[in-house]
């Protein structure tokens, strides 16, 4: 490998982005070789070549890749934005403030299709946020050729006339399952962005004006059934709804931004989430473009800044970008009419966030969140850490405080804290987390998935890299685990929920993955789940005789399997299974059950242009008692896509959703039926059954972020029964349009 300090030499000449890099300008390009291996197994030189050329001019700055390929064949097709993982593809990672902390992402597959991001070190790349800039690729004899373009209007950078900016170039080989990186990587690190090379030289960079002006419209016609007739169908034709985003570059590095009523961009239905403890509710990602748009600079530990909290936007500004040592984010926003019995008011929301960069690869930050409804509000302040203590140690801290008032009464100094310490290395590492929020702690502009626990984990890990063997890597990690009720945390009792479990991963040649996780686990009975639960006393002929509060067992004792395979990345197909079994928790009556978890899915590429995604869940839960089923839950899924150009392609998105549960009954104690307390008195926890299904259908022309026109149907069908498709019947659909149109000063 030659010098990680890379000068890049500055053209005159033109360069047309064609995937060919024959262009003159090219000659005098610096050169990035001799790339190592970094996954399954780092620190050996790459088993595939690559060459990385750079140059730039005033406005942008050009990558030319050559990827060579004599081991194996080339997984190309003409995919959606994003959606390359299955590809061959090269990444190209700029650190534009050579912060060492956090980088953008521009990636490409051998036919010039587009997957872009943000990096933060220590996380996976956030494919959320969407920057315009060139690329095109080709297959050659040899393997394939890249090239791109990036605009410096594009995307930030510093405030100063010479630049230096890290740079990571990786390539990812999908015949191997390898990822190899330009510079010599180690995956033990604490920082994957501490180890990149550096891009000096450029000077004089120019961005003119940076103003987009990206008007939306949408329109949609929603159908429900006639009250009368019955038979008849009506549609709510609504007029059509017009919004905008203006974003303007104040400086190189930080931007302006407004917009109203912002499109929630839902173009299908959320993946269907199958619930494995009822005490932790489950998020769903952003996906509206002005709020994706620089959301590096709004994340927070434990998700205390969660955007999708705005459920109808009437509009929002935001400020964001490095300023000096700070990266900065500002919003506020103010959300549509809440529902019916939540007040009239429309609910305002200002959101700060700052981080400091102290030291390399370390920060300290702060986030304040304001929540307002009328009179009553919701603030939460927070401190947060990342520090790097030597060369393989890592320390974060997390300490928050909510004050709250709603309906008059209030609430203050109720924490959340949230400390880990991790010790990372090739053959070795450990993971110590304590952590833990208030029961009356309350985020109403965040996402906290439970309160009133306090958790600690204890996590080791050794690694074994065997030589000449059917395995590239192979490791282990056991885990001590403890979660308290708040209360019994702070009395300083013995754990709630007890874990001792063990997760094995083992990398084969060729591309295979296997995971093995075993738990063996101890639940002290959750009271507050079953508040409304009461118990039906019968005597011996089986007549009802009392109505008493239930009382679960005190403890219930779990042991189980987890098996996972993932398949490699063949040229048209890739797959993977899991299965989970054993004993645990039946929720719905708090008692042991025999648990049978399975997830399958499937992706097919039977063309360049075609791709189909599979998924099936089912969730198993039966009394270890007698062994009758308690629930089941049934989840498929099937994505079909036709890509007809890069910018064009049709949807389909048909996913069916089941369930069923048996009348529940006290099957740990007596097995008398038990009754559910609601405001008109008792009612029997009777067996129950639904099935539905929903499709959604869309066509997407996308030529560029921001510029789409979208067009779609969708309609939901509801069934009485688990599985009985022919029995459904529509109960809602509705069409939709989307235009939007930016507008680059």
């Amino acid at each position: 490998m030659g010098d990680l300090e890379v000068t890049v030499p500055r053209i005159e000449a033109d360069i047309d982005i064609d995937g060919a890099a024959d262009e003159p300008a090219w000659a005098d390009a610096a050169i990035l070789t001799g790339f190592s291996q970094y996954d399954p197994v780092d620190g050996s030189p790459a088993a595939d070549s690559t060459e990385v050329r750079v140059v730039y001019d005033d406005y942008a700055i050009y990558f030319a890749v050559k990827a060579f390929e004599p081991n194996g064949r080339v997984v190309a097709t003409l995919a959606d934005r994003d959606r390359i993982d299955g590809n061959d593809h090269v990444q190209i990672i700029l650190d534009t403030f050579n912060d060492r902390r956090r980088a953008l992402v521009f990636s490409s597959n051998a036919l010039g299709i587009q997957s872009d991001g943000t990096l933060a070190d220590g996380a996976d790349t956030d494919l959320s946020p969407d920057f315009i800039y060139e690329s095109h690729g080709r297959l050659t004899p040899d393997g394939y050729e890249i090239e791109m373009r990036v605009p410096f209007k594009s995307i930030r950078y510093q405030q100063s006339e010479a630049q230096v900016w890290g740079i990571q170039v990786v390539r990812k080989v999908m015949h191997s399952g390898y990822t190899q990186t330009w510079t010599a990587a180690e995956r033990s690190a604490p920082s994957f962005l501490g180890q990149s090379g550096t891009l000096v030289g450029l000077t004089g960079l120019r961005r003119g004006l940076v103003l987009d002006v990206n008007p939306v419209m949408t329109a949609r016609a929603d159908g429900a059934p006639q009250a009368s007739p019955a038979t008849g169908w009506d549609y709510d034709a609504e007029s059509p709804e017009f919004g905008g985003t203006l974003r303007w570059g104040v400086t190189p590095n930080a931007s302006l931004s407004a917009t109203v009523n912002p499109d929630f961009s839902q173009v299908e239905a959320d993946v269907g989430q199958v619930i494995y403890d009822p005490r932790s509710a489950v998020s769903f990602p952003e996906k509206r473009p002005f709020f994706l748009e620089a959301s590096e600079n709004f994340e927070v530990p434990n998700s205390l800044i969660y955007t999708r909290r705005l459920v109808q936007p009437e509009g929002a500004a935001k400020l964001s970008g490095k300023m000096g040592e700070f990266n900065v984010g500002l919003l506020s926003a103010i959300d549509g009419p809440p529902d019916l019995g939540e007040g009239d008011d429309s609910p305002l929301f200002n959101l700060v966030r700052l981080r400091r960069d102290v030291g390399p690869q370390s920060n300290v930050g702060v986030v304040y969140t304001d929540w307002i409804q009328g009179s009553d509000y919701n603030r939460v302040m927070g401190l947060d850490t990342r520090l790097l203590l030597g060369e393989r140690w890592v320390f974060n801290g997390q300490v928050a405080s909510s004050f709250s008032r709603f309906g008059g009464e209030g609430s203050s100094w109720k924490p959340l804290f949230d400390f880990s310490l991790s010790q990372s290395g090739r053959d070795r590492g450990m993971n110590l987390v304590v952590e833990g929020r208030h029961p009356e702690f309350v985020t109403r502009s965040g996402f906290v998935p439970r309160t009133g626990i306090a958790h600690a984990n204890f996590s080791p890990r050794w690694s074994w890299y065997p030589e000449n063997s059917l395995f590239e890597s192979i490791s282990f990690t056991p885990q001590l685990d403890g979660t308290w009720v708040w209360d019994r945390f702070l009395d300083g009792t013995f754990p709630d929920d007890i874990k001792v479990n063990s997760s094995t991963n083992l990398r084969l040649r060729g591309g295979w993955g296997l995971t093995l996780y075993h738990w063996s686990e101890s639940f002290s009975y959750p009271d507050y789940l079953y508040t409304n639960y009461f118990i039906e006393r019968r005597d011996e002929a089986g007549e009802p005789t009392d109505t008493v509060p239930y009382v679960g067992t005190d403890r219930l004792t779990n042991l189980g399997l987890m098996v996972a395979v993932n398949t490699p990345q063949w040229n048209r197909f890739s797959g993977r299974v899991q299965v989970i079994g054993g004993q645990d928790d039946n929720f719905d009556e708090w008692s042991s059950a025999w648990i049978l978890y399975t997830t399958i899915e499937a992706n097919w590429n039977p063309t360049d242009q075609i791709r189909m995604n599979g998924r099936f869940l089912e969730q198993r839960v039966h009394r270890k008692t007698d062994g009758s089923l308690v629930r089941l839950r049934t989840i498929p899924r099937v994505k079909l896509e036709y890509q007809v150009s890069r910018p064009i392609f049709l949807r389909f998105v048909g996913q069916y959703d089941g369930l069923k549960v048996d009348a529940l009954r006290d099957d740990s104690r007596t097995g008398d039926p038990i009754l559910i307390r609601t405001p008109d008195g008792f009612r029997p926890a009777v067996a129950s059954e639904r099935g539905g299904f929903r499709m959604d259908w869309l066509f997407s022309y996308q030529p560029n972020p921001g510029t789409v026109f979208f067009a779609g149907y969708g309609s939901s069908l509801d069934g009485d029964e688990l599985w009985r498709p022919n029995e459904l019947t529509r109960t809602s659909d509705g069409f939709f349009l989307k235009v939007s149109y930016l507008l680059r000063m």
